[in-house]
């Protein structure tokens, strides 16, 4: 039996420059739109756009709200994703072992960092579209939008996935 699969070690492993950077532009902009939503509060219609099919019309109306959940879902999830950044012995690996631990975690904890920072910038995204919605300034999401989430999030999963299988 893998002597790592049971009893991780926990190792310090601090945040690459890359992941700073990151975070600080995902913040960044996470704060801009919650200024914009903010700002443009008192103007937005009572019902704004809630849900979009795959196509990114819009198939749902609702309270504007409702708005206020993205950054809420967004913050709670950038919150623990961060958490979970910090215990990399608590994640799952393919082929753990100790010439490869250090690697495997580093590339982990990175992994959870993009798909954290993907994840908010996509609630900001959305929100502020929403809101150009509400106020007549664009038809929809676009037709793009659900094929470039899917290439975005899932591209960045097999990624890490095959970087991983090839460090055993």
């Amino acid at each position: 039996m893998d002597k790592y699969k049971y009893n991780k070690p926990k190792l310090n492993i601090p945040k690459s420059t890359f992941q700073k950077v990151f975070d600080l532009f995902t913040l960044i902009v996470f704060t801009a739109g919650l200024v914009h939503l903010i700002a443009v509060w008192g103007q937005l219609p009572d019902q704004v756009p809630v849900h979009f099919n795959a196509a990114g019309e819009v198939n749902r109306w609702g309270s504007k709200w409702e708005l206020i959940l993205l950054p809420i879902i967004a913050a709670l999830l950038a919150i623990f994703m961060t958490f979970l950044e910090k215990h990399p012995e608590w994640h799952n690996y393919i082929n753990l072992n100790e010439n490869n631990i250090e690697f495997q975690y580093k590339n982990s904890i990175l992994l959870l960092n993009i798909i954290k920072n993907e994840c908010v910038l996509l609630f900001v995204f959305v929100d502020y579209n929403i809101v150009q919605l509400a106020f007549g300034k664009a038809k929809s999401l676009g037709i793009l939008f659900m094929p470039i989430f899917l290439v975005t999030m899932f591209g960045s999963m097999i990624f890490f996935i095959i970087r991983s299988i090839k460090h055993k």
